[in-house]
């Protein structure tokens, strides 16, 4: 047995180009297009290269990217304000702050200080509640484009139980909501989990997001169940991989996810889901 793989570029390559035709219509209709905030602190490189790609994601869809890189050495204080004013400016529908954030700056505080209708990463503790009662406004963009893959696989997820490894309020604990409200009998573990082979064993869906190469063994996959690999990490060797052994889980999944390639698109284009979203409700 092979698994199939779960492609997220082709995924989400369809998703931007309805949004394309959405915002075009808008255009069409001399109305204002959806437009996002994109707030880069510094210059760490893999976070240059994350913002460069929803910048692009941004370009195909049509949708408006205002950029604010700023110098390492903004304060917080700085940074709050250019939020107050991006909150307070009716033509911008999205607020983005990349993550990480330099050690000068609360994240918690900045994810706070976003409003909630231009939170369209979904972490504001507003949207995440909403979430957790069953009332999803703007969701979690990796688990939301979690989501739309399983989606994909399953017409009815209803009474499977997956396994979330992973805790983190970004995507374990969001994920973790979205299978709840999908029907899933949802276990929701960590790296430090004792019976983490057994509990992966006993998973129909299984959603690693650590951040440890090949945390999770492809021996512990049970037979046909389906693997969403949310990690991303780089070897010393320069090669990048997963959190779960590829290789030996694709031999007993049914799906799997590949990395990269795989949920890493699709969170951009739940990103652009999300603000074309917010630009609905605020031009309602």
């Amino acid at each position: 047995m092979s698994a199939q793989i779960l492609d997220g570029k082709a995924q989400s390559e369809r998703i931007i180009d309805q949004i394309k035709l959405q915002v075009d219509a808008l255009a069409a209709a001399a109305k204002r297009v959806p437009s996002l905030a994109v707030i880069l602190v510094g210059d760490d490189p893999a976070s240059s290269i994350y913002v460069r790609n929803k910048r692009r994601a941004c370009e195909r869809a049509g949708v408006g990217s205002v950029s604010h890189d700023l110098p390492a050495s903004t304060t917080q204080a700085e940074l709050l304000a250019l939020i107050d004013a991006l909150n307070q400016d009716t033509d911008v529908d999205g607020i983005l702050v990349q993550m990480p954030l330099p050690r000068q700056i609360d994240p918690e505080t900045v994810i706070e200080s976003i409003h909630p209708d231009k939170d369209v990463d979904g972490f504001h503790p507003y949207n995440i509640g909403r979430l957790a009662v069953r009332m999803p406004t703007l969701r979690s963009c990796t688990p939301m484009g979690v989501m739309t893959l399983l989606q994909s696989v399953y017409a009815d997820m209803r009474g499977m139980n997956a396994l979330v490894v992973g805790a983190s309020n970004h995507v374990g604990r969001p994920m973790g909501l979205e299978l709840l409200m999908a029907g899933c009998t949802v276990t929701t573990a960590n790296s430090q989990t004792r019976n983490l082979p057994v509990l992966a064993l006993q998973a129909d869906i299984v959603v690693v997001a650590v951040g440890k190469p090949n945390l999770v063994k492809g021996e512990w996959i049970k037979e046909g169940a389906t693997v969403v690999d949310v990690g991303i990490n780089r070897l010393p060797d320069g090669r990048i991989c997963g959190d779960v052994e590829f290789e030996l889980a694709r031999q007993r999944a049914a799906w799997i996810t590949p990395v990269p390639g795989g949920v890493g698109p699709m969170t951009v284009a739940s990103l652009l889901q999300n603000t074309l979203q917010a630009h609905a409700v605020h031009t309602s």
